[in-house]
């Protein structure tokens, strides 16, 4: 049985919008320790960018749209691509790579957790991969009708509940 970790949207301009995603200090870091385990064990690493419309502030090649320095990621090791949807899988070669791969547990983080965390998860279990979600390695910002804590919280329990197994960066062993 083989890992990946996929991270999703970890991007400067969606952590630079006027309102910060929660507690985006303590995803990061739980993040950047996952990578480290993950290239410590040569675990895959696919990374995956929103790209908005031209003229967007993350449209394809601006500096928002760029994934954060701070990942440490290489273009030449890891698996970069972008998409134009939630969905991680629409529209993108990643579930060819991962079945090339042999992935079956396929470890998720980033954010935002409402978007593009729930729909791929969902769809990862569709496919026939073992999504484990990170739930204290994903974020989102407040809503008008809900907390990114509360936000969190409810997707952690729905996706835990039937699409994903929910494991806390502490307990990942790749």
């Amino acid at each position: 049985m083989s890992a990946a970790l996929l991270i999703i949207d970890m991007q400067i301009g969606l952590l630079q919008w006027p309102e910060k995603p929660f507690e985006v200090e303590r995803v990061l870091a739980n993040i950047q320790h996952l990578i480290a385990q993950a290239r410590e064990k040569n675990v895959p690493i696919f990374a995956v960018r929103h790209t908005g419309p031209q003229n967007s502030p993350i449209a394809a090649g601006s500096p928002l749209w760029q994934l954060l320095p701070e990942l440490n990621l290489n273009a030449e090791v890891d698996s970069l691509f972008d998409k134009f949807r939630p969905n991680a899988f629409h529209g993108t070669a990643l579930e060819q790579q991962l079945k090339a791969a042999q992935v079956d547990d396929l470890y998720i983080v980033g954010m935002k957790s409402q978007f593009c965390i729930d729909s791929t998860c969902r769809t990862a279990a569709d496919l026939g991969f073992k999504p484990l979600l990170v739930a204290d390695a994903h974020t989102c910002m407040d809503t008008p009708a809900l907390s990114a804590r509360a936000i969190i919280e409810h997707h952690n329990a729905t996706l835990g509940a039937a699409f994903a197994r929910l494991i806390n960066s502490a307990d990942v062993v790749f």
